[in-house]
């Protein structure tokens, strides 16, 4: 799909790019350069960045909205490798170490994203050991994420891993002080685990009988934190 060009940016690119971390000490000629070589455009919701079948070698820095990076497994179920957010860094880059030729990348919400082809990389970030340092750092903080999500995939069962998901996503309060999670359907909660809807919605009912969660329209309120720890460790 090609990607549209309508969404007006809140700030210039040159302004969003010495705000990411990435480019945090950079000087503003650094950043002029950056700003020339990169491309911004939009994805609508629900559009396809990359996908195994149309791999390109070059490197995304989201600017803003939402953007799920998942893969199909052996027996056919969506999982969802990780949510990234503004600011985020990703896409196919073998100079860095990133391979997304298995991947999917859609936009979950709207998104501007600038983008960088590889001798831009090269030449503009690869050649500086403050922006390298920082990509390395980054990169293998987001591999370790996901070699903890397919370790648990591996050997923990729904519920656990359901609770555990829970507990990391909800990150809001009520009026009650209660922690709550809101805006995913089952659907998406079985993607992120690498599940089906109906393994999800039975964990979570079984939850809620045992005065764990209370259930509502894409939105989960945790009633006892502490109990769904103990079956995370499980």
């Amino acid at each position: 799909m090609t990607p549209l060009t309508t969404l007006a940016p809140a700030l210039s690119k040159l302004e969003y790019l010495s705000m990411v971390t990435l480019f945090q000490d950079l000087a503003p000629e650094e950043i002029e350069r950056l700003e020339k070589a990169t491309a911004l455009v939009t994805y609508r919701r629900g559009q396809v960045l990359y996908s195994p079948e149309d791999p390109a070698e070059v490197l995304f820095i989201l600017k803003q909205g939402e953007v799920e990076i998942s893969r199909i497994t052996l027996e056919g179920k969506k999982l969802v490798l990780t949510r990234l957010g503004p600011g985020s860094i990703f896409g196919e880059m073998v100079v860095l170490g990133q391979r997304m030729h298995r991947n999917f990348a859609e936009a979950v919400t709207d998104c501007l994203i600038c983008v960088m082809t590889r001798s831009d990389v090269e030449k503009l970030l690869l050649s500086d050991p403050r922006i390298t340092r920082r990509l390395v750092y980054m990169l293998g903080s987001r591999l370790a994420e996901v070699e903890d999500q397919l370790e648990e995939l591996a050997f923990k069962g729904v519920p656990a891993r359901l609770a555990g998901l829970l507990l990391r996503l909800a990150s809001e309060t009520d009026w009650r002080g209660r922690r709550v999670l809101h805006g995913l359907t089952h659907q998406q909660l079985a993607e992120l685990l690498g599940t089906y809807r109906e393994t999800v919605t039975a964990a979570l009912n079984q939850f809620r009988d045992q005065g764990l969660v209370e259930i509502g329209r894409r939105r989960v309120t945790l009633l006892d934190p502490a109990g769904l720890e103990a079956i995370a460790t499980r």
